[in-house]
């Protein structure tokens, strides 16, 4: 899919960004730029930029409806679009450290542009000739997989496919709970373990510590957090993630200490400052900062580093598709992370065909249970043009 590495290794941004304006102008192609994109568009660089500075552009005439821009995008979108492309376009995507720096500036202004870091660090891997977590200490070649299951099942169907999930080389699962469903999620850990016994590990996600769009319930009192985690302490479970809001530091570190159960957290957490706050004030046990959702694979190398120097766990989540799984694989494994590593999948309603259908092959892992790093250069994926053909709407 991307355009050989010159021998010199001089690619840059610009060159890439004018593959990716040869692409054909499908539905495929838009939703894929869409999704990487989401963040930013939905915020339209804050609303002084839409409130006060597109309106001048095109009263003055300077912006018009059919302004071209990149991607085939017009007005008011291609000016946003060229906006931050301008940062990375003619600068040598091995950079890194400039560019981390200059993806922090457009975090704090507009949405999350982590999967461009993800990209650069692949093209730095195919220029050296290595996979990217040999180029971040190269620690481990595999992980142990934990199934992280995303359906809210009945306790008897979630034991069953507990069962299920272990014949197929899973060590561990992970069991979501709701918020107004505490009940039914402690009686689907107390059948799961009674199904499988101390043969796997069991994680627990509350997911308290953000909110999806229009989700202003409120969180859940730190009364019920408290006997929810003292009754799955009872039932042996490996860790309990996100049972309170993201910012509550010293809930996360009281809840730790007081109940002796392990507290993942910092999935989505936006800044390299909040993650290093939860480490300062030892807040976790499970550090799970997403590396193309949170802050990037670099600064999470950094939070991994500092957390297994305070002997505490990192994990990231994965939860996105095969190439965020891989991207995460590559910094867990390159700094020596674990003990498990997230792999979302809850057949038949989540299968590695659906995750990763834009792969020549999805991800998947071996009969050790394990999840092994690509041996091929950079991220190690290879993206499947027929499969994404199919898909296409000319």
């Amino acid at each position: 899919m991307m355009q050989s590495i010159p021998p010199n290794g001089h690619l840059t941004v610009g060159a890439i960004a004018a593959r990716l304006d040869r692409l054909p102008q499908t539905f495929t192609v838009w939703k894929l730029i869409i999704l990487l994109s989401l963040g930013f568009f939905f915020e339209l660089y804050d609303l002084l930029f839409t409130g006060n500075i597109a309106p001048g552009l095109v009263k003055s005439g300077i912006l018009t409806p059919t302004t071209p821009g990149l991607f085939g995008s017009t007005g008011i979108a291609s000016f946003v679009a060229a906006l931050f492309a301008g940062l990375f376009i003619g600068k040598n995507p091995m950079h890194m450290s400039r560019h981390v720096r200059a993806l922090e500036t457009i975090s704090f202004h507009a949405g999350r542009y982590w999967p461009l870091e993800a990209a650069m660090w692949d093209i730095f891997g195919k220029v050296t000739g290595q996979p990217v977590a040999a180029l971040f200490g190269g620690a481990l070649e595999s992980l142990p997989a934990y199934a992280s299951c995303g359906e809210i099942k009945p306790a008897a169907e979630r034991a069953e496919s507990a069962v299920e999930l272990r014949e197929l080389g899973f060590r561990a699962l992970k069991i979501r709970f709701v918020r107004d469903g505490l009940a039914d999620g402690l009686a689907a850990v107390e059948a799961v373990r009674k199904a499988v016994g101390s043969s796997m590990e069991i994680m627990v996600d509350l997911n308290q510590a953000w909110r999806m769009p229009g989700d202003i319930d409120p969180a859940l009192d730190p009364g019920s957090v408290r006997r929810t985690v003292e009754a799955l302490r009872e039932l042996g479970v490996l860790w309990v993630e996100e049972p309170l809001p993201g910012a509550d530091v010293a809930g996360f570190a009281k809840l730790r200490t007081e109940t002796g159960v392990r507290i993942a957290a910092g999935e989505m957490t936006r800044t390299l400052p909040e993650l290093l706050d939860y480490l300062d004030n030892d807040a976790l046990d499970v550090y799970q900062p997403d590396v193309v959702l949170a802050v990037g694979m670099s600064r999470a190398r950094l939070v991994a580093e500092l957390a297994l120097s305070k002997n505490r766990w990192f994990t990231p989540h994965t939860w996105t598709n095969g190439l965020g799984v891989l991207a995460n694989l590559q910094v867990a494994a390159g700094v020596g992370g674990g003990p498990f590593l997230e792999f979302p999948f809850d057949p038949p309603g989540w299968t590695v065909e659906r995750r990763d259908f834009f792969l020549a092959e999805p991800l998947r892992i071996g009969r050790d249970g394990c999840l092994s790093v690509p041996a091929r250069p950079g991220l190690g994926a290879v993206l499947d043009d027929e499969k994404i053909s199919h898909y296409s709407v000319a």
